[in-house]
Order: structure tokens, then sequence, then C-alpha cells
């Protein structure tokens, strides 16, 4: 009999940017948004219902949310319990507390001993008996470099070394995990990771703590009949032999994931064999209106234009206008923000131009957004007097950026530009 897996991930419950007081219930609107979005997911779950539950970590923005969020999380999850549903909680970036040390905002559920609730705060395997049979689940939380090296390991080493040094360690650590596998019985990886092959977003920005990247080898092993992935916001298939998912978040954080949709995963798993579909579920839209007005005789009514083919009712829209200096008399902010007000939240923000733009570097004089190793070769290339040094200053800028997370080791200098970046710096 296939098991029904529920997989979702990256709720972060408690985010409130863009959002205001909703008068009639004193809470912020984007909680209500993100608290609707987790309801749907528990909704399918309960009333399918679903065997399993998998959650894929970072519950909330930070490990120490305030009472009222982790209410909401535990009302929704409670419903979980009630229902007799086991349950996996991952443990994400977000979840723990400095960096690993100081425990993890969902270790209290382990505390409480909900019934058929797994904590997963460390690299372990739970075999979990379901209605529909049992499972083993290998949770793989977030990992710092700290969690499985010391630093009298990697004295000396670079950046890179180390990094190398702690996939290295990993490895063993997972083949260990897969050697005490019931081969009978369906498996899945349960991982808040950081893969290489993944295309990133907000979470990069977002992330708490330094991680590390890890090559999508290290997952796509036999053992596993699926992967279930969180950390990234980007609802994305890695591989299919075995399917290695991120379901992506449940709602929008920032206008990076206006186009993404959003929602979670839908499974049948049984050994060698798993049935999969992603749900999307209504969320609230983000909208961009980009209007270039510089060469308008009538910029105003070009922008109310805009505005109303802009389709912003009751989403977070932004308004990006480029206009002259001279122009700006022309334009009535009062008539724009009336014209603005059908949207949950707005923002107008206008980009003054100059009709004698002259760039340093006509290298970069374009719109598209490098890398910040691609934009450094760039820029490099123009100088003569740096020229002996840009072996040297490339490599500190690689290991720099590896240091705070933006990890892009073992990308050609080529092939950098084409892959998209997390960290863009765009030349206008």
């Amino acid at each position: 009999m296939a098991i029904k897996v529920l997989h979702l991930s990256d709720i972060h419950l408690g985010s409130t940017t863009h959002g205001k007081v909703n008068p009639q219930t004193g809470l912020n609107t984007r909680l209500e948004d993100f608290v609707a979005a987790l309801t749907i997911c528990i909704d399918r779950a309960v009333n399918e219902p679903a065997d399993l539950v998998l959650f894929g970590g970072d519950a909330f923005p930070d490990a120490t949310p305030p009472p009222l969020v982790q209410q909401a999380f535990a009302k929704q999850f409670r419903r979980l319990a009630d229902a007799g549903i086991p349950t996996v909680l991952l443990v994400g970036n977000h979840d723990q507390h400095s960096q690993g040390v100081g425990g993890a905002s969902l270790a209290i559920y382990r505390s409480l001993a909900v019934p058929n609730f797994t904590v997963g705060d460390a690299i372990a395997t739970h075999r979990i008996s379901t209605t529909a049979g049992d499972i083993q689940i290998i949770t793989l939380p977030w990992i710092t470099r700290s969690t499985l090296l010391t630093k009298a390991e990697t004295e000396g080493f670079s950046m890179m070394e180390v990094s190398q040094f702690l996939i290295d360690r990993l490895q063993v650590v997972i083949e260990g995990e897969i050697r005490k596998l019931d081969p009978q019985l369906p498996t899945i990886l349960l991982a808040h990771v950081m893969v290489d092959t993944a295309t990133y977003g907000a979470e990069r920005f977002l992330a708490a703590g330094k991680g590390f990247t890890i090559p999508l080898s290290m997952l796509t092993r036999e053992a596993f009949d699926y992967v279930a992935l969180g950390h990234v916001h980007r609802h994305q298939i890695l591989a299919t032999q075995p399917l290695v998912v991120y379901p992506g978040s449940i709602e929008r954080v920032d206008f990076g994931e206006e186009n993404e949709a959003k929602g979670y995963c839908w499974l049948e798993v049984e050994r060698e064999n798993v049935k999969f579909e992603f749900c999307a579920i209504p969320t609230r839209a983000f909208r961009t209106i980009e209007v270039d007005v510089s060469q308008s005789e009538d910029p105003q009514g070009k922008l109310l234009k805009a505005i109303q083919k802009g389709k912003i009712e009751q989403a977070i829209a932004r308004l990006i206008y480029k206009v002259r200096s001279e122009q700006l008399a022309q334009i009535d902010d009062r008539v724009l923000h009336e014209a603005m007000a059908i949207a949950h939240n707005y923002a107008l923000i206008p980009e003054v131009v100059s009709q004698n733009q002259r760039t340093r570097l006509p290298e970069l004089s374009t719109a598209e957004a490098l890398d910040p190793l691609t934009a450094l070769k760039t820029y490099l290339s123009t100088r003569e007097d740096l020229q002996k040094l840009e072996p040297e200053m490339l490599m500190a800028a690689q290991e720099l950026l590896s240091e705070i997370g933006l990890n892009i080791d073992g990308i050609d200098m080529v092939e950098a530009s084409e892959k998209p970046s997390q960290l863009l710096i765009s030349f206008n």
C-alpha cells in the first residue's frame, strides 16, 4: 500500500513585511496571510487524510518568535496530532538559536512529547509507523561548519579546503545512516540544505548563520525513494532518480518571489515507486509596475494608465518609474497615491534619470545584473595597474563570498556570467 505524504517547507510564520494592522482583528495582515496558507496545507493533510507529514524547516523568521506566532503555528500542527498523523519537523537555519548553540525553537515539541511528532534536529534515521505501513526518514537539519568540524581540524585551511573537508565528513555520516536502513522499506531523506544546482532566491539573504552548499550527487542515492528538501523558496525538481524536490515556501516573502507559485508537494510512496504532485495554493499577489516616462509629454497620464492595467487590487504593489528631474513638477504624488490605494500595500519608487548619462566603464553599461566575480573580473580588465594582482584578487573575492555563504566554488569565470547568481550587481 502506498504511503500518502504531504511535504511542505519554509513557512516563515511571523513575517510581517509589506503588512498592515487589520482593524477587525488587531493582527498584522501578512501574519494572517501566512496562517491562511498554512491552514490550506494542514486542511489537505487532515481531510485526505495524509499518512505522514514532512516539514522541511524554517517555521519562523527566527528562533525566538513572539508567543502569538508560536500559538498560531502550534494550533495548526496540533490538528495533525489530534488526527493521529505522524509528523516530522526538521530544524532549519531560522529555527536554530545562535547558529545552533542554544537549541532550536521546534525542540519544544519533543519536550512536550506531542504524540506522533518527531523533531529532526540531528542527522539520524527514524522508523515511523503509519496507517499504510512503516517508512524510514533520514533527517538532515541545517548544518554549519562547527557542527561537523573543530577549529583544530581545519587550522590553516582555506575556505575552499574547509568546505571540501566538510562535504567529505558529511558524506561519511550519510553513508553511515544508509547502511542502517532496512532495504525492504521505503526511505525518504528530509534535508534543509543548499544544493549546488538549485536556483536560489531570497533565502540567500535571509540565511541565518554560515551554511555551505552540498553537491546534488550526495543526495541522488539508490537508497532514497524521495529526497524532501527545505531552505530554497522556489519550488523546483533537481533530479528524478530519485526525485529530489524543493516544495518552496508557502507564501511570498519579497518581490524576488513575485512570479513563483507557492504550495506543497503531495506524494504516494512505495519502495522504488513514487507518485508526485506539486499543489499550488492561492496566496497574495505581488505586482511590479515599471514605466519609463522620461520621454513622455504627459508623464502623469502615462503612469495612471499603467496603474489601471497593473491588476494591483489587494496585491502588494510597487510602481517604479523613470523620470527626468524637470518632469517632477508635472507629477502629482497625491493622485498617484489615490490610484494605488486599491492595493493591499504599495510603494512609489521614482528613478530620476539624466539626459547626459555617462558611465565610467563601457563594459558595465548594460542593464544586466552580474554576479560579483564576473563584475570584479570585468572591472579588473580595465585596470592595467592591477593586472598582476588579478589572480590573487579573484581568489580572495571567491574565499570571501564562500565565507559569507555566497559560495561560487568550482564555477568557471566564463560560466559564472551564465549561471543565476544570488548576489547581483547592476550597472545602469
